[in-house]
């Protein structure tokens, strides 16, 4: 973990302390609570955040539905939750953790370093009163099943698939493969998936130890090592208050946004720490056809689920860039649509 002291010096030569104090009350979902790593870094930042004259109330969840709406009905002025329910609040850079939309680490290090730093993608931050203030990757989210002869997308027909259920874009996508789609939210789909109830689950490395997800693999369980979704987590603002209180808030978030940049690599190398934890028994390789037979598929999602209004064509637009930048030759930098 970066020193977050040592940050907060760097940062104050860029960035000076508010005239006056500003008191804000920030919802935090954790999945572990006040014991949480995310929790524990929230309070190490909202430590140092004293230096600029900001005292913040950190308020644990355990529920990211519940962290969401608290932040929607006004019980705080900030919120800390994944992107993908982030979604909700900013269409544009929720539509970030788009299924199959940032295939490797390389690619989602210059997503953010654009979504955060390029002045002119500034205004798709916020959202009316709402506005993304900071993202972080979580890791990959891999497919995991609990019998590795479920090894291709026919053999995956029929079997019950953890979703989460207030996320439209997953649904859709299991429908397309012909499983069964099981509703999940984040605190019970690692216990659905360790007590046999569904037979697939996507989940992030950084969740394998924590919600012992080698119980669902047991001994005929595996890993795809294609990543369905690159996950990452959102700070998320409402403007209204803060706004009449902090004249130059822009200017500060985009200072701030910016010095955040260089810690990417830091933050990288401890998912790829992590994931190097995952016993190599479990992860399985996928043939170059098979490989190509699932990311025609999520391309088909993604152009579905955007047409149907559930991603950003400007985000979808911009990845299929950042894709192509890297991989000229891929097929779909050929063809239209995103």
């Amino acid at each position: 973990m970066p020193d977050i002291s040592g940050i907060s010096q760097q940062l104050m030569k860029e960035v000076k302390p508010l005239k006056k104090p500003l008191h804000i009350k920030i919802c935090i979902f954790d999945i572990l609570g006040r014991s949480g790593p995310v929790f524990s870094i929230a309070q190490d930042v909202a430590l140092e955040a004293r230096k600029w004259n900001v005292f913040a109330e950190l308020i644990p969840f355990t529920n990211e539905n519940v962290a969401a709406e608290s932040f929607k009905t006004g019980q705080c002025e900030a919120v800390g939750i994944t992107t993908l329910r982030a979604r909700s609040f900013v269409p544009f850079m929720g539509s970030l953790d788009a299924v199959g939309a940032v295939p490797d680490y390389q690619q989602m290090k210059t997503a953010i370093e654009l979504l955060m730093s390029s002045d002119s993608l500034y205004a798709l931050s916020r959202n009316g009163k709402y506005q993304v203030v900071g993202i972080a990757p979580l890791g990959a989210a891999y497919v995991m099943v609990n019998d590795r002869s479920i090894n291709s997308i026919e053999k995956a027909a029929g079997k019950k698939v953890a979703v989460m259920d207030w996320d439209k874009s997953q649904a859709k996508m299991i429908q397309q493969i012909g499983a069964q789609a099981v509703p999940s939210d984040i605190t019970n789909f690692s216990n659905k998936f360790n007590n046999g109830v569904v037979d697939i689950i996507a989940a992030p490395a950084l969740a394998f130890a924590p919600l012992e997800l080698y119980r669902g693999l047991g001994t005929k369980g595996g890993i795809f090592d294609l990543p369905l979704i690159n996950v990452t987590g959102t700070a998320l603002l409402n403007r209204e208050r803060i706004e009449k209180e902090v004249p130059d808030l822009d200017d500060r978030l985009k200072k701030m946004r910016k010095f955040g940049l260089q810690y990417l690599d830091m933050a990288f190398d401890a998912i790829r720490r992590v994931e190097s934890q995952v016993p190599s028994r479990y992860w399985m390789h996928l043939s170059p056809e098979d490989t190509e037979k699932y990311t025609q598929m999520m391309r088909q999602a993604r152009m579905q689920l955007t047409a149907d209004g559930i991603y950003d064509p400007k985000m979808m637009h911009l990845l299929k860039k950042i894709r192509c930048h890297y991989n000229p030759d891929a097929a779909e930098c050929s063809l239209k649509g995103e």
